[in-house]
């Protein structure tokens, strides 16, 4: 088969620069001129900037307490040992008090940390429904195969949140007390849980579904909690607008870890007479214990901190730009003394010529 000059020329592309490859181009040849000072330069770089990550991290204050129970006799230890092989375990209650010698600068975050616990878990990971959290109807009357064996409660109804994610739920909660003189009473630390979320979580993401009637209950009628959950997830909070699927402790679960050991935001203290951080004094956090931890070999823990520009304590960042600079800087040294020694060997067989 023959082509005319006409039916060719429909086919070609235009005759231009660009689709006849015909532009200009640059292909850089590396010289010892070139490649070293880009080595030292970004060795020196990474070592200032991982320097100032180091000191920043080592700079930020932290107060850690492991309230899982399991040596401490005098605080939790029997909440812990009540709760044993119960799921969900009673209700308990215990404190730990410590005292600040000095001003803990603020902004203070109040985190909970559990160590062992496998959120990154493909299974786990995946069970869930999205479109049931984004509030759809249908999602909410039909939840997705993967939340099974959490999809239906044993009377049939459809679990609202379905999963397992939804089902372990962290659920201990804290209050902060402070002692201002010795003997005298405790007054009680005013926790922001407000937006401790990220926004594009509780904007966009979670969603509860259209209320009926005005009722955010009646709207989850016809669902049942999941069975860890003491509380339907529309009684999570008094506020309307931090309960259901838009609250706040529940989106920031259902923001899965990366590491079986990771720390998740309570609240930041902020506010009154502690915007400047936690005054000396004594201290006392009440615990709800509620939160089981034994039976994966677990633990429990609350972390105080604060936070620097490159935001929490976090020294691996740090060390690991230190580690990279440093490497920088020694190839840099090893290619100038190659590049020294060849050339000193390529002018001595252009004398002897």
């Amino acid at each position: 088969m023959t082509w005319s000059a006409a039916a060719r020329g429909a086919h070609q592309p235009d005759n231009t620069a660009f689709t006849q490859q015909r532009l200009p181009a640059w292909q850089p040849l590396l010289s010892a001129g070139i490649t070293l000072p880009l080595f030292f330069c970004a060795g020196l770089a990474f070592l200032g900037l991982g320097l100032g990550l180091y000191y920043s991290s080592n700079a930020i204050q932290e107060l850690e307490h492991d309230y899982t129970g399991d040596a401490d006799a005098g605080s939790c230890a029997a909440c812990a040992a009540q709760g044993q092989g119960r799921a969900p375990p009673p209700p308990c209650s215990c404190s730990w008090h410590f005292t600040l010698s000095e001003l803990f600068p603020g902004p203070v975050y109040l985190y909970y940390e559990l160590t062992g616990f496998y959120q990154n878990n493909r299974r786990y990971g995946v069970s869930r429904d999205d479109a049931q959290l984004s509030g759809l109807v249908s999602a909410l009357r039909h939840p997705a195969n993967e939340c099974a064996p959490y999809q239906f409660s044993a009377a049939g109804l459809p679990v609202a949140p379905c999963g397992a994610v939804a089902n372990s739920l962290f659920n201990d909660t804290f209050s902060l007390w402070h002692q201002r003189q010795s003997g005298g009473p405790y007054v009680e630390v005013p926790l922001d849980r407000a937006a401790i979320a990220w926004w594009t979580d509780y904007h966009i993401k979670f969603r509860n579904p259209p209320l009926v009637n005005g009722s955010l209950a009646l709207a989850f009628r016809g669902t049942a909690p999941p069975p860890n959950w003491r509380r339907p997830v529309y009684e999570l909070s008094p506020d309307p607008n931090n309960t259901g699927f838009v609250n706040q402790d529940f989106v920031v679960w259902m923001r899965t870890a990366a590491l079986p050991t990771f720390r998740k935001l309570y609240a930041r203290i902020r506010q009154g007479n502690y915007s400047a951080g936690l005054p000396s004094g004594a201290y006392r956090v009440d615990i709800a214990y509620n939160y089981p931890v034994r039976a994966f070999g677990g633990h429990k823990l609350l972390v105080f901190s604060n936070i620097s520009w490159m935001g929490g304590k976090n020294p691996f960042l740090g060390i690991a730009y230190l580690v990279v600079g440093s490497l920088c800087i020694v190839v840099g040294f090893v290619m100038l003394a190659v590049y020294i020694r060849y050339q000193d060997q390529d002018d001595d067989e252009n004398d002897d010529e």
